[in-house]
């Protein structure tokens, strides 16, 4: 499972868009998404470059 903080991701509306970047890239991934501890947890067989580059366009870069 990869793991990613994202220091903006606030609120219900954030994760929804994070969430549909995320399925841009695997649709069939299984997503959780924490707003209040700005963490998302990605159950994918893709490799975890292909995400944060997602996540980087969508304006959601990961923080370690």
């Amino acid at each position: 499972m990869l793991r990613f903080y994202i220091p903006n991701m606030t609120c219900g509306g954030c994760a929804n868009s994070v969430t549909a970047a995320l399925r841009s890239v695997d649709p069939q991934a299984r997503i959780e998404t924490d707003p209040p501890s700005r963490q998302v947890r990605v159950e994918s067989a893709l490799d975890e470059s292909a995400f944060l580059a997602v996540l980087r366009e969508a304006g959601y870069p990961d923080k370690q």
